[in-house]
């Protein structure tokens, strides 16, 4: 299976942490040269210095800006003009009762996990098409399937993925350009374990002490997203090998599909 990533270019948005951090160590594990994305340029710093450590490689660009505006994306993309890859990981999430969800809010949430993404592929699938060869990959989530009602705006902007992402692979239908879309269940990212332990320290007035993440994933599973059929939380290793594959040359035949690593959440044969 034809793997190797050796002499690409990929930029992962949201990087320094979570899912995206461990995308892109696996596609710089494959050989691509992966330019690193965080708001601020020390995140960014500390997370390729991490990366150099634990890969071994040293084929990393730093690529910060607040992908989430459209000022940080221009800054992206002025220094980074072409790209082989692009994986659209930005994303926030909060729980919140709908009726208590502002205006502010649902802009905030689909520029971040929206219009990031429509602006960076507006940027660079051109000239994937061009050169005759790319990949574009949305970060989604089965919360764009099975819409959370802890968090109703949060699956509004993971259902516009799934919209953007095939219409935009029907766009470059052809060209040697794939788009798809992943689809994580619930994952243990730094973000959801801070979630967990914030939710043990509530249920015991905030005094919770050390917190058994894996315990406490089983538990959240169990009574948020009981159809899993794995039982508990994704690991970020786990998401970021689909993204790895979907983004090599052994996926060229894959192109408009939602992928889903959800641990089998979403109850359905396709």
């Amino acid at each position: 299976m034809q793997l190797d990533l050796s002499g690409r270019r990929a930029l992962v948005t949201g990087s320094t942490s979570g899912i995206g951090y461990a995308i892109a160590k696996a596609l710089a594990e494959l050989g691509a040269t992966v330019a690193i994305n965080g708001r601020t340029p020390e995140r960014v710093r500390d997370a390729i210095e991490r990366l150099k450590r634990e890969t071994g490689q040293a084929g990393f660009i730093a690529a910060p800006g607040d992908v989430a505006n459209p000022d940080g994306a221009a800054r992206v993309v002025s220094g980074l003009p072409d790209i082989d890859i692009l994986v659209n990981n930005t994303g926030i999430f909060e729980p919140k009762p709908f009726f208590e969800i502002p205006d502010e809010d649902w802009h905030r949430f689909f520029d971040t996990n929206v219009m990031s993404g429509v602006r960076l592929s507006r940027a660079y699938t051109p000239g994937m098409v061009k050169r005759g060869w790319g990949r574009v990959v949305f970060i989604s989530s089965e919360s764009g399937v099975n819409i959370p009602v802890e968090m109703v705006h949060y699956g509004m902007t993971k259902t516009a993925q799934l919209a953007i992402s095939r219409g935009l692979a029907e766009t470059v239908a052809g060209s040697g350009v794939t788009v798809n879309s992943v689809l994580p269940g619930p994952t243990l990212s730094e973000g959801v374990a801070d979630f967990m332990k914030s939710m043990a320290a509530g249920a015991d007035g905030g005094t919770a002490g050390e917190v058994d993440l894996d315990a406490a994933g089983r538990a959240f599973v169990a009574e948020h997203r009981p159809t899993s059929l794995i039982g508990r939380l994704a690991t970020v290793e786990e998401v970021a090998s689909m993204v790895a594959y979907i983004c090599s040359p052994a996926a060229s035949a894959t192109s408009g599909a939602a992928l889903r690593v959800d641990g089998g959440v979403v109850r359905s044969i396709v």
